[in-house]
């Protein structure tokens, strides 16, 4: 009776452990989403970075939020906004890192 009592809370033990890494999975995949607003310079246009650094400014809940471009997606944009913002969409998988929100662009369209 010990072992079947044993056997059965072990196998209840493995069920919520799998359980919650699948829960865990799900929650870091981001969900792709596009993105409307200004794309510019965190530096250069906005004064908030010590480097170069392309962003999208949006608007959520009437306030301005920027979401920087992962590292691959800035080189690849960087050049057409540095000195002048332009209007666009990005459409991409958002994450959020020490209060920092960053979108990997798959698609980026300037208006």
């Amino acid at each position: 009776m010990r072992m079947f009592v044993a056997g059965v809370a072990l196998v209840g033990a493995l069920l919520l452990a799998l359980g919650g890494a699948q829960a865990q999975g799900e929650k870091g995949k981001g969900k792709e989403v596009t993105v409307t607003g200004k794309i510019t310079c965190a530096k250069c246009d906005l004064g908030v970075a010590d480097k170069c650094q392309t962003v999208i400014v949006t608007k959520q809940d009437g306030k301005d939020v920027v979401l920087y471009f992962d590292p691959a997606s800035h080189k690849k944009n960087h050049g057409q906004i540095c000195t002048s913002p332009k209007e666009g969409s990005v459409t991409g998988t958002v994450s959020e890192k020490d209060g920092k929100k960053t979108i990997s662009a798959k698609k980026v369209n300037f208006q």
